[in-house]
C-alpha cells in the first residue's frame, strides 16, 4: 500500500500539472508527453485511488485537490481531463497562488443533466447504470466508458485501444475509488463558484462528444466570461487521444498568451 502520491515528471521548463479523468490513471498522457517535455517541466499524477497511487483515499473532488496541493509545484498550470477537470478547478478555487493558469479538457462544472436548469450532461440514470454494474464487473464498466469517452471519433477504435494501453500499463483502480468517482460526477455541482476564478483559464472541448456536449461550452461563456473557449471540431470526449498535435498546439498559444 501506498501513503504518497504517484507523480512522473519529465522535461524542463515552466511546471504543468496533468491529471486523469475516471478510470485512467497518468499513462493516458503518455502519447503527447513527447511533444510537451521540450517546453514544459509535466507532473502527471495518479490521483487516489488509480494507478500507482491505488493505496490512497480521496473520495471528493476537493480531498483530492488538497493532496495534490501537497504534492505539486508551488505554482503551475494545472490541466485537467474529465473528472480530472473538476480535481483542477476546485484546485484552482482553493489555492489560486498555486494554480497560475487553469486548462479544463472535455470537462464541466457539473457533468450530471439537470432538468430543472436544463443543464446538458450526462443522464442520471446512466451514472446510476455504472455504478450497479462496476460492482458486478468493475473491468468491463471502465472498458463500457473508455467506449463512451471515444463515441463520436473518427478515431474512435484507435482512441480506445490508446487508452486501454494506458489503463493497463499501470495497476488496476480500486472499486472504491471508481465508486467516489462516478458519485462526484453525478453530485459535484461547482457552477456557482466558477466566478471566482480570476486566473487564466482555457475550456477545451470535442464537438462530438457526448459525455460533456458542446451546449456546455456556450453555458459556460456566460458563467466563466473571463475564460477562453477551444472546440476541436472532429473530437470526442479525449481530444488529447485523438488529435494530439493539435491539442498541444493550442495549449501551447494558450499558455505563450498568459506567459508570467
Amino acid at each position: 500500500m501506498t501513503t504518497k502520491l504517484h507523480w512522473q515528471i519529465e522535461g524542463q521548463g515552466s511546471d504543468l500539472v496533468l491529471i486523469h479523468g475516471w478510470g485512467m490513471n497518468g499513462a493516458v498522457w503518455q502519447q503527447i508527453l513527447p511533444l510537451l517535455t521540450p517546453y514544459f517541466r509535466v507532473h502527471c499524477v495518479d490521483l487516489p485511488g488509480y494507478g500507482h497511487s491505488g493505496g490512497i483515499d480521496g473520495a471528493s473532488i476537493e480531498e483530492m485537490a488538497h493532496l495534490l496541493l501537497e504534492y505539486s509545484p508551488s505554482a503551475a498550470t494545472w490541466v485537467g481531463w474529465s473528472l480530472g477537470g473538476l480535481v483542477a478547478t476546485q484546485a484552482a478555487l482553493l489555492a489560486p497562488e498555486r494554480v497560475s493558469r487553469l486548462v479544463t479538457v472535455a470537462s464541466s462544472p457539473k457533468f450530471a443533466a439537470d432538468k430543472a436548469t436544463s443543464w446538458r450532461g450526462i443522464q442520471p440514470q446512466v451514472l446510476t447504470d455504472f455504478q450497479q454494474q462496476l460492482s458486478d464487473d468493475f473491468r468491463l464498466t471502465v472498458e463500457r466508458f473508455m467506449a463512451l469517452q471515444a463515441m463520436g471519433s473518427p478515431t474512435a477504435r484507435q482512441d480506445i485501444k490508446l487508452l486501454k494501453q494506458a489503463v493497463l500499463s499501470r495497476p488496476q483502480p480500486n472499486q472504491a475509488a471508481l465508486s467516489a468517482g462516478l458519485t462526484q460526477l453525478a453530485e459535484v455541482d461547482l457552477r456557482d463558484q466558477l466566478v471566482r476564478i480570476q486566473q487564466p483559464w482555457l475550456r477545451m472541448y470535442g464537438r462530438l462528444d457526448g459525455l460533456v456536449p458542446v451546449k456546455v461550452a456556450q453555458e459556460l461563456d456566460e458563467l466563466a466570461p473571463r475564460s477562453q473557449r477551444q472546440v476541436f471540431a472532429s473530437a470526442s470526449h479525449a481530444p488529447f487521444i485523438s488529435h494530439p498535435a493539435e491539442f498541444t498546439q493550442a495549449l501551447r498559444l494558450f499558455l505563450e498568451q498568459h506567459d508570467d
